[in-house]
């Protein structure tokens, strides 16, 4: 048994001090020092925080390596990366590039899911599919080469490791035939992003089965006093939204009517490219170049197309720029993802019985200690 001592321990509602943290494999209980049992091998903290592991839903790359790649090496380097940031769980996101690519990338996970719950790095909860069923029109950095219609077999096919995919719902049928496919036979999120679909479009979509928003206000109709858009469709329903909470891709000033509005429906993501966790310089996006300036990734042509932020310090952004209490930045980092995902039960709160996925941070959020199941994989 081990306990993290000398720690702020931040839970779902408050944040505890003077008390430790017990766990084995899942949290066994959190008490005051002096009634731990005998023998207890003791974590100091050290004054920082102890906080649940981090989901990230979103997150196409890091150190060089490329989800789309579906390299079985490339996606390991991802995973044991991503500790340093605090992440014990994520969704290797896919693109819109050559079917044939995206395939074999969702195939590779797939085979890797089982062997990340017990290896180096962090656990391959599932996958996010970000198009290739998208708007031309707000496709981003995305490549409009491979845009396809949507194509509820092909994600059926997929559907034991596809968590989320990314769909612009007015290039389906009108009556959106294709997502309540999705929607009947799968348990795969349906997810609203990279779309021009108007107000009326997008809440139709929500009745339909579109349950998500993919990084809200990036890649859609924006909230106008005489066009509402996808954004205040988004903000009126009861959805889940994703937030790059760089302070780049969405102005800060939102952040505290985003939490008002959205609560526990907000997911905090990074958005990642392969460039994250590497120097400021030029790297590929598939075949296009990409440069990084050690905030956020740009095409040649100025077009805003991902981020390098590291995962805590996305949650540390969302709080330093607004009222939100850190409990509630975190509960955004890992207890609305864990939710949406359906894992709750498991993940994302240091709730006694759930598994023992556990930060260790500094007072700024710097990750000192990442722990999955019980089990160090990371000491800074």
């Amino acid at each position: 048994m081990k306990a993290i001592v000398n720690g702020k321990i931040i839970l779902k509602d408050c944040v505890l001090e003077n008390q430790a943290l017990l766990f084995s494999d899942k949290i066994e209980a959190i008490l005051p020092i002096e009634n731990l049992p005998e023998g207890t091998q003791k974590i100091d903290a050290n004054g920082g925080y102890v906080a649940p592991g981090l989901i990230d839903l979103h997150i196409h790359g890091y150190l060089g390596k490329d989800v789309c790649d579906g390299d079985e090496e490339g996606i390991r380097t991802i995973s044991k990366g991503l500790l340093s940031n605090g992440v014990t769980g994520y969704l290797p996101t896919t693109s819109t590039t050559d079917m044939a690519d995206i395939k074999k990338a969702l195939e590779t996970c797939r085979k890797l899911k089982e062997e990340s719950k017990s290896w180096c790095g962090s656990t391959i909860l599932g996958c996010h599919t970000e198009g290739p069923f998208i708007n031309e029109s707000k496709k981003g950095a995305q490549d409009a080469r491979y845009i396809l219609k949507p194509d509820a077999n092909f994600v059926k096919e997929y559907s034991d490791i596809i968590s989320i995919i990314t769909i612009a719902p007015e290039t389906d049928t009108p009556d959106f035939a294709e997502i309540r496919e999705i929607k009947k036979s799968t348990n795969v999120i349906v997810s609203i992003g990279h779309t021009a679909a108007n107000y009326e479009t997008a809440m139709a979509s929500f009745k339909a089965g579109v349950s998500h928003v993919t990084h809200l206000f990036n890649a859609m109709t924006a909230l106008a006093h005489r066009a509402p858009g996808v954004v205040t469709a988004a903000l009126n329903a009861d959805v889940s939204c994703e937030l790059i909470a760089d302070t780049i891709h969405v102005n800060p000033a939102l952040y505290n009517m985003l939490w008002k509005l959205k609560g526990r429906n907000l997911c905090i993501i990074t958005d990642c490219l392969s460039a994250g966790g590497l120097p400021a310089g030029e790297y590929a996006l598939g075949l296009q170049k990409i440069i990084y300036d050690g905030n956020i990734c740009k095409l040649e042509d100025g077009t805003i197309s991902g981020s390098g932020l590291h995962f805590n310090k996305g949650v540390w952004n969302l709080y330093k720029n607004s009222d939100i209490p850190l409990y509630e930045c975190v509960n955004c980092g890992s207890l609305n993802p864990a939710t949406k995902l359906g894992l709750q039960n498991r993940k994302g709160s240091l709730d006694v019985g759930k598994d023992a996925d556990i930060i260790i941070t500094d007072n700024e959020f710097n990750v000192k200690n990442t722990i999955i199941g019980g089990v160090t994989k990371y000491e800074a």
